[in-house]
């Protein structure tokens, strides 16, 4: 996981999540921080385990950890998320030792994680559109009824 804490020391991760932070500082819904980032992560994790997957772990953190590092720019220019995501991932990456592979896969999955069709079609894309959902405790949420999430993908009971 050496790899994996690279990423968070990183400073192209850091002052996305720092921009992002004072972006949804008003924000009533979900926000998207590192206690997020580190939920889904850890459902896709356990999924895996659960699912016997053969995607590594450091693949799965990865990937989690970066999902939304294009939220900032999609505030600010409205760029899609998984697009601006994906162009802020790929340097990330090289800098922390992916190497070519695990970084084009690491990216596929960022950049389909918004489209469960899409996420459909790779093991760590479903696994990250999957716990991106799962991981979001709408039964908790004060605000959930004026959610703009529809009503079929809130989480009103704990799932796996």
């Amino acid at each position: 996981m050496e790899r994996v804490n690279q990423i968070i020391q990183h400073e192209t991760f850091i002052r996305e999540l720092k921009k992002l932070s004072r972006l949804e500082r008003d924000r009533v819904y979900c926000r998207h921080d590192i206690d997020h980032l580190l939920s889904v992560a850890r459902v896709a994790y356990i999924t895996a385990l659960e699912e016997e997957l053969t995607v590594r772990k450091e693949m799965i953190y990865a990937a989690a950890l970066l999902h939304d590092i294009g939220r900032a720019s999609q505030y600010e220019t409205g760029i899609p998320h998984d697009r601006a995501g994906a162009l802020l991932a790929e340097t990330v990456l090289k800098d922390c030792g992916f190497d070519e592979d695990e970084t084009a896969e690491i990216l596929d999955a960022v950049g389909r994680h918004r489209s469960k069709s899409e996420a459909e079609e790779r093991p760590l894309a479903r696994l990250l559109y999957a716990a991106d959902k799962k991981s979001r405790a709408c039964f908790a949420c004060k605000v959930q009824a004026s959610c703009n999430w529809p009503l079929e993908k809130k989480n009103f009971n704990i799932k796996r």
